[in-house]
């Protein structure tokens, strides 16, 4: 999953307004800027296969040390235990943000759970694995169900900002750009597998770092600056 891992963050900013919004958006994306930098170093191991869609064309052979279940429970919990000791916002406490945070942060995991081909372990070299292979049964069906649940995560998160007047058009269309992006047609990682070794799973790393760590970035600035005009907007009607 991609684009449904940010729809699900902004869900989460939107049902818990008073939580910052990187400890989220960030969050959801943490498993996934660890991997990235992980198969860069060769920690994980990834195997291009042009045939593995619906936009990923890469195996994913080993990627215990961060999405296997307990790695991402624990990396979820020290995500989580940083902010639960940080300074908080006024309006919420430090271990309602660690805990938004938390979950967040396992979120990834368990969006990952049903388009995963078997590839998420119980624990690192367990033989036990998990995923449920909508990737692999359903192909362009699997883009397309990501496409419905973020569909119904935007709405609904959209909705919710909008009751309190903040209008999150740019991280709206920020999704959008991402959803057609990492799509059966035009995924990168398409021409990124036909690279000779090691530039493959290199390039492979990088991009699913970058292609986290940016969108996160922009969209945590559009989110704060979506607040802060609605918080100057009801001050103005206030006056």
């Amino acid at each position: 999953m991609y684009v449904g891992h940010f729809a699900t963050g902004l869900l989460l900013k939107a049902l818990f307004p008073a939580v910052p919004s990187a400890p989220i958006i960030y969050g959801i994306a943490v498993l996934d800027l660890i991997d990235g930098i992980f198969t860069i170093v060769g920690i994980n191991h990834v195997a291009p296969n042009l045939n593995a869609g619906p936009y990923l064309y890469f195996d994913l052979v080993f990627i215990d040390w961060d999405h296997s279940l307990a790695m991402a429970l624990v990396l979820s919990l020290i995500w989580g235990l940083y902010f639960a000791t940080r300074p908080a916002p006024p309006a919420t406490t430090a271990s309602t943000v660690g805990l938004v945070a938390f979950v967040a942060s396992f979120s990834h995991w368990l969006c990952d759970l049903p388009f995963h081909n078997l590839d998420l372990a119980a624990y690192p070299y367990s033989l036990e694995h998990y995923g449920w292979g909508w990737w692999g049964r359903y192909l362009t069906g699997a883009w397309v169900m990501e496409g419905a649940f973020s569909a119904a995560c935007l709405v609904l998160a959209a909705v919710l900002f909008a009751r309190r007047d903040v209008t999150i058009k740019g991280p709206l269309v920020v999704c959008l750009v991402l959803f057609l992006n990492l799509s059966p047609w035009a995924s990168p990682m398409y021409y990124i597998a036909q690279l000779p070794p090691p530039a493959d799973y290199l390039v492979h790393g990088a991009l699913v770092t970058l292609g986290f760590a940016a969108p996160a970035a922009i969209m945590i600035r559009m989110l704060d600056g979506a607040e802060d005009r609605a918080r100057l907007t009801v001050g103005k009607k206030r006056l």
